[in-house]
């Protein structure tokens, strides 16, 4: 048996289910699991709260000056057994995941400042490896290295209608229309920023899960993951 431990790199377009088959195959290998798009997600909270980013509105420089005072961390439910996202000290899990954090989320990760503070803390939570992330810019320049990178994808019409089962048990206000509009927007964003765009890196291997159901997609991430480290 092969006790070596790996990064595993999974980046892609927003709603292809990356943070699910992640948490899933940390649990599988006893990895831990980390949510990057959470951390871009909470500071993207804490700026809606303090007034800085609105629909029509985002005091950039303002944002960077208040960087220093947001301290993000993971900490285990330990009734699901899964790793939720703390600003502050205050568990922001469920209030992070809404549309309107989905809606300014890609302007706040576009911020070369914002981004500067959290890649340094997904690169320490990766120096003794064992860890599965997720993200957009994983494979590329969070951990460029990774002995495992993953690129999914599907259709903007697929991504969106998931992102819609999800968002109206919570939301019945929820149209398709908003949240397609918002899956096409934060790809546009993303794959334009200047800082890190959304790309798949030359050795990542390509999942389109358009067409698979999320059992098979894990089992087929499971395999090539059980692979690369038998190798390592």
């Amino acid at each position: 048996m092969n006790d070596k431990k790996i990064i595993i790199a999974i980046d892609g377009h927003s709603s292809t289910g990356k943070s699910t088959v992640a948490k899933q195959l940390a649990k599988a290998l006893h990895y831990i699991y980390v949510d990057t798009g959470a951390m871009y997600r909470a500071v993207t909270l804490y700026a809606m709260r303090k007034g800085l980013i609105s629909p029509d509105h985002f005091a950039e420089d303002a944002l960077e000056d208040v960087l220093a005072e947001i301290n993000i961390r993971f900490e285990v439910n330990p009734e699901t057994g899964v790793a939720e996202v703390l600003l502050n000290g205050e568990n922001v899990e469920n209030e992070i995941r809404t549309l309107a954090v989905s809606r300014q989320v890609s302007k706040i990760a576009a911020v070369s400042e914002v981004r500067r503070k959290l890649v340094e803390q997904q690169q320490q939570m990766g120096v003794e490896k064992g860890i599965v992330m997720d993200g957009r810019d994983i494979g590329t320049v969070v951990f460029p290295n990774a002995e495992l990178k993953l690129f999914m994808t599907a259709t903007a019409k697929d991504r969106a209608e998931r992102r819609f089962l999800e968002l109206k048990v919570n939301d019945e206000s929820i149209t398709y229309e908003d949240v397609l509009k918002n899956v096409v927007n934060r790809d546009h964003i993303d794959s334009t920023r200047k800082d890190s765009p959304l790309r798949q890196a030359e050795d990542a291997i390509k999942i389109d899960n358009s067409n698979l159901t999320l059992q098979e997609q894990f089992e087929q991430i499971l395999k090539l993951a059980e692979t690369t480290i038998a190798t390592a």
